[in-house]
């Protein structure tokens, strides 16, 4: 992201690098296969998320239920790709309105609740998120519509300080 675009992020974004790029694909399986030769990574990380196993789901600033199913791989930045399972969800509506592909670019934060406050002082609206999902009840994600100043949705991201065990990523 060049510098001209990062004065488009709230300030607490703007200093820190790319973290992840999300992608959504219609089969997590197959996107895995795509994704394994072009990265040369192989050891993903498979994750389901959705009431279950996230505390707090958003979406359009209501309570939410969707769900999807993510394979994470590499770092600097890391490669997410998405199987969205159920909506409505922000990742629906993309679907609908421009398909599979890029959707996202993520940053760490140390905080989401001050990640979603810094957003909104900088009048970009919170789309969907969720809280909860590491194994203490801490992490969480936020998404922000930045589609019409940097061209992608942008993601704060919570890393918990312990994940739940990576499933099957032949399941």
């Amino acid at each position: 992201m060049d510098p001209v675009q990062k004065e488009l992020l709230p300030p607490s974004l703007r200093s820190r690098p790319v973290a992840q790029v999300g992608i959504l694909v219609p089969d997590l399986r197959a996107g895995m296969r795509t994704w394994t030769p072009l990265l040369g990574e192989d050891d993903w990380l498979v994750y389901t998320y959705g009431p279950e196993t996230v505390q707090d789901l958003t979406y359009r600033g209501a309570a939410a239920g969707f769900a999807m199913r993510v394979a994470l791989a590499g770092t600097g930045p890391q490669v997410e790709l998405i199987e969205p399972l159920r909506g409505p969800s922000i990742y629906h509506e993309w679907l609908r309105e421009r398909g599979h592909g890029l959707h996202h670019l993520g940053f760490h934060v140390d905080s989401i609740a001050e990640a979603i406050e810094d957003f909104r002082d900088s009048g970009i609206p919170l789309l969907q998120s969720g809280r909860g999902y590491g194994l203490d009840g801490d992490g969480g994600f936020a998404y922000f519509d930045t589609q019409d100043t940097v061209g992608v949705i942008v993601e704060a991201i919570e890393v918990p300080k312990r994940r739940r065990p990576s499933e099957d990523p032949a399941d």
